[in-house]
């Protein structure tokens, strides 16, 4: 099976992002969601590793996140750090929405 590297990818630069708001502006809410969402991204991008087919916590992270940052950014207008989380979790929801269409490989 291989890696899925762009979920690990992701999941760090959540995690960091949490870690980076709580050094930066000592957010205690920002590392702790920094933490289980990128905790749980983590999780969902080894279960892709694992199984191709099995989406749904990626998915239903990278689509929480979407809209929790994505809301958060069209009310502050500012684009770090929402509007940088928003935009590669919905690149994530759209990532994992083609991997539940495509057919799996043949054997």
């Amino acid at each position: 099976m291989a890696v899925d590297w762009i979920g690990f990818g992701y999941a760090a630069l959540v995690t960091s992002g949490g870690l980076i708001g709580y050094v930066k502006a000592g957010s205690v809410p920002s590392l702790a969601a920094g933490l289980l969402f990128g905790s749980l991204a983590g999780l969902g991008a080894y279960q892709l590793s694992q199984n191709p087919s099995n989406v749904w916590i990626s998915l239903i992270t990278s689509g929480t996140l979407t809209a929790v940052m994505g809301t958060r950014f069209y009310n502050s207008g500012k684009f770090m750090p929402a509007g940088l989380i928003a935009g590669v979790s919905l690149l994530m929801v759209g990532r994992l929405a083609l991997k539940m269409v495509e057919k799996p490989h043949e054997k």
